[in-house]
């Protein structure tokens, strides 16, 4: 019979997930606390060990070894300044690897080949950048699968003048763990790992579900075909199709169900160098810029407004196109400038589609050159066409031109599945630690989570680490929230047994 310390667990742990079971009835979805005449529950523990395997007892009480993760986390943190990652050809290019060892050198005891129930394979499609993948096979001949994806092995740059702390070494301060990918995503793969070998050395482990978990590599700044896309176009990943993919990236603890894309716009205008004291023989390529953005942003939030679905998924915003920098040829004061640039970007929820977003601006754009003149003035001496040769230095009819270009990559939103199971047991494992799941939608982009939806994976999105300090200066993450975080995976893990 299981020991009392774990009965007070799974007697508090909110059994609505498992409506059949004798102590469903018997506590009626409410935790309850022991008497110390514990043998008066005698009845009640034994109706409790009946309807509960000992994997699931072992499972509901598993706690995080603090000491095990601490000292990997100690280690990853250590290689951070060597994983900082702005792209391929760029100054900070990750050695991912220099983590993937400490993450193999955790795991290997745990291995089959060691006598343990781990299966570890590297997949590196580019020099010293290797992705892992960690396997617990469950019993039977059953293909039910959990996959944990995302962790990836490199982080944002960090400048260590503008911290606090060394950004590049973990540093313990009460709750806090400062450290250059504590949140995003080191912290995550030490809790991964630490997981899959407390997972791994558990007697009577005989889950019915198999487990993965995979360790990426280009996340922050992706190099084509280096991270989770070659390991999805090589076939790597196609296990994790039999079931749902938890992807463990995100931060506070619950659920992220959806994404917003991301497009970027340059919009060009062209005008005519001129004297700014005789403004009517120029064309102010600034003055028709800002009119021209104007229009564009008029039509857009006309044709793509708030919708209900964006308030279904809670996203802070909803659809926006936001100039973001504009420039101008270069010259003096009292110069009307030749040419112009605004640039920015749309946020678009996954309601709607990109192509037509895209279509539709350009439509407004050809309109607004073949209408230029009805175009609004800034003062009586504004003008886009300068119908008389006589008053141009080149004596011809001028007309100011527009035009829109999109940025290299267009990325598409996300929307969870929210009538997953997964999705389900998700909230249900995270009020079971935290009391409350709520549900949030991010107006960030993730691309790689949407090339793997694409590719039909069931994505439901987590993470534990702190939003507040994504990407930010004294970057850090709470000791309290990895260790729920660990509760809450177990738990989850549970309920696919």
């Amino acid at each position: 019979m299981p020991t009392f310390n774990i009965i007070e667990k799974v007697i508090n742990y909110r059994t609505n997930t498992r409506p059949s079971s004798p102590i469903a009835f018997l506590v009626q979805n409410k935790p309850i606390r022991l008497h110390k005449n514990k043998s008066s529950y005698l009845p009640m523990i034994a109706a409790l060990t009946e309807s509960f395997t000992e994997t699931e007892l072992k499972l509901n009480a598993l706690e995080l070894n603090e000491e095990r993760f601490l000292q990997l986390l100690a280690k990853l943190i250590g290689e951070s300044e060597f994983v900082q990652n702005t792209g391929v050809g760029t100054n900070f290019v990750p050695r991912e690897d220099l983590c993937v060892r400490h993450v193999v050198d955790v795991l290997e005891p745990y291995t089959i080949e060691r006598g343990g129930r781990l299966t570890v394979e590297r997949k590196c499609y580019a020099p010293g950048r290797s992705n892992v993948i960690v396997r617990l096979k469950g019993r039977g001949e059953s293909r039910e699968q959990l996959s944990f994806v995302g962790s990836h092995l490199d982080v944002v740059p960090a400048d260590a003048e503008a911290w606090e702390v060394d950004p590049f070494k973990l540093t313990v301060d009460g709750d806090k763990l400062y450290g250059r990918g504590t949140t995003d995503c080191l912290g995550h793969v030490a809790l991964l790992t630490t997981l899959f070998t407390q997972l791994a050395e558990m007697d009577g482990y005989d889950l019915r579900t198999s487990l993965s978990c995979v360790f990426i590599a280009s996340e922050e700044a992706n190099g084509p075909g280096i991270g989770v896309d070659g390991l999805v176009e090589n076939g790597e990943l196609e296990h994790c199709k039999a079931g749902p993919v938890v992807w463990v990236d995100c931060a506070d603890s619950q659920p992220c169900i959806g994404t917003a894309g991301a497009i970027t716009w340059d919009l060009s205008v062209k005008g005519h160098r001129f004297h700014s004291g005789l403004p009517h023989k120029g064309i102010n390529a600034i003055e028709l810029a800002m009119e021209a953005t104007s229009k564009l942003q008029e039509a857009f939030y006309e044709k793509f407004p708030p919708c209900e679905q964006e308030r279904e998924y809670k996203f802070i915003t909803s659809s926006t196109m936001k100039p973001t920098q504009i420039r101008c040829a270069p010259g003096g004061l009292n110069q009307i400038p030749p040419d112009a640039t605004v640039s920015g970007d749309i946020r678009l929820t996954p309601f709607y589609e990109v192509d037509e977003v895209k279509a539709f601006l350009e439509k407004q754009v050809k309109d607004m050159n073949e209408n230029i003149q009805e175009l609004p003035t800034r003062g009586p001496w504004s003008k886009y066409v300068i119908d008389d040769p006589s008053k141009t230095s080149t004596n011809e009819k001028l007309i100011g031109k527009i035009e829109i270009n999109w940025g290299e990559h267009l990325l598409t939103g996300i929307a969870c599945d929210l009538s997953s199971p997964a999705f389900t047991k998700m909230c249900d494992a995270i009020k079971e630690v935290k009391g409350k799941a709520e549900p949030y939608s991010l107006t960030g982009s993730l691309p790689l989570v949407h090339d793997l939806k694409s590719a039909g994976f069931d994505i439901q999105l987590i993470g534990f680490g702190l939003m507040s300090t994504y990407h930010a200066d004294n970057e850090h993450a709470l000791l309290s929230d990895m260790k729920d975080a660990a509760k809450i995976l177990s738990k989850l893990i549970m309920k696919f047994h």
